[in-house]
This record gives C-alpha cells, sequence and structure tokens, in this order.
C-alpha cells in the first residue's frame, strides 16, 4: 500500500483550509485516512501552520510520500531538515548533539524570519491607517474650509442686498419727500 501524506480540504467556497493528512495513495482527496498529523490555513498572512512534527518524522521514516505541497509546508515547518540530519545521526557523519544544534540554529533563524515579517506586516497596517486618517483629515479641513468660503459669500450676498434694499427704501423716501411738496403745490393750484 502506497501512503501518502497530501492536504485534505475544507472550509467553504473560496475560503478553504486544509487538514494535513496521512491516507493511501488510491483513496479520494477528502476520503479515508490513516491519521491527520496537522492543518494549514493558506487565508491568513503569513499562513498558519499547526503540525505534530513527530507523528510526520515517523512517516516520512516509515516511507511516507509528501505531495508537492505538503513537501514545502514540512520544509518550511522544518521536519525535512530534522529527517536528513537524522540520516547523518544514522550513517555517523554527524553527532545527535551536532544534529540537535544545527536544527535549533535554524529553527531560531526561521522563527526570527517570521516575527519580522508579521511586524513589517502590522507596521504597513499601522502605516496605511494612519494615511487614511491623514487623509480623511485632510479632507475635512477642505471641506470645512469650502463650507465656510461658501458661508462667507452668502453672507456677503444678504449684506448686499440688504445694503441695496436699504439704498432703494432711502431713494424712495427722498422721492416721495420730493414728489410731496410738488404735489401739494399741484393741489393748492
Amino acid at each position: 500500500m502506497a501512503v501518502k501524506i497530501r492536504l485534505s480540504r475544507h472550509g467553504k467556497k473560496n475560503h478553504a483550509f486544509f487538514h494535513i493528512v496521512v491516507c493511501d495513495s488510491r483513496s479520494p482527496r477528502d476520503g479515508r485516512l490513516i491519521e491527520q498529523i496537522g492543518t494549514y490555513n493558506p487565508n491568513t498572512n503569513p499562513a498558519t501552520i499547526v503540525l505534530d512534527s513527530e507523528k510526520a518524522l515517523s512517516w516520512l521514516n516509515k516511507g511516507a510520500q509528501p505531495t508537492d505541497t505538503t513537501r514545502r509546508i514540512l520544509s518550511y515547518k522544518g521536519i525535512l531538515l530534522r529527517k536528513h540530519l537524522q540520516g547523518g545521526v544514522a550513517k555517523g557523519a554527524l553527532t545527535q548533539e551536532a544534529a540537535d544544534q544545527k536544527w535549533n540554529a535554524w529553527m531560531n533563524s526561521k522563527d526570527a524570519k517570521v516575527a519580522s515579517k508579521v511586524q513589517s506586516i502590522s507596521n504597513a497596517d499601522i502605516e496605511a491607517k494612519k494615511a487614511a486618517v491623514n487623509a480623511e483629515a485632510k479632507v475635512n479641513t477642505e471641506r470645512a474650509e469650502a463650507i465656510a468660503k461658501r458661508k462667507q459669500e452668502e453672507e456677503a450676498k444678504k449684506a448686499e442686498a440688504a445694503a441695496a434694499a436699504a439704498k432703494a427704501a432711502e431713494e424712495a423716501a427722498a422721492e416721495a419727500a420730493t414728489e410731496a411738496p410738488a404735489q401739494e403745490a399741484a393741489v393748492e393750484a
């Protein structure tokens, strides 16, 4: 029986997550499995991988063949490096302490890379939020200035209209004052 380490799809449409499973190569993708050894969620940034490394290593040592995607996941988590180092220990090229030291150094550098990526993503999010707030503040000040300018123009128009109305009233009063003596003279005549 050929055993494969592969992904089993779960989740909903356009938002999948996967179980990392060990199964017979003849079984369907989401069919019967031998053992589930982890999960993989590509929807997060960076992708979330939860993997039982001891079970994965034991299945690799038993001869299970990973698919291309699971091979990359196992490589990302350091399982393939660990298997390689264990092969060196079995051949006598390395001691177990040296192999453990190499694997721990690799894991520390990998954790540092992941932490820096998470930090850069969070910094980018913070900068994007600051830029959005600044852009919104700029739009708000421009809008406030436009409203203030429009109100000022309306007040100026109202003042002009009031001045024109007052001037017209004065002219009407002056005209009425000049017409009143003329009408009285016409009435007397």
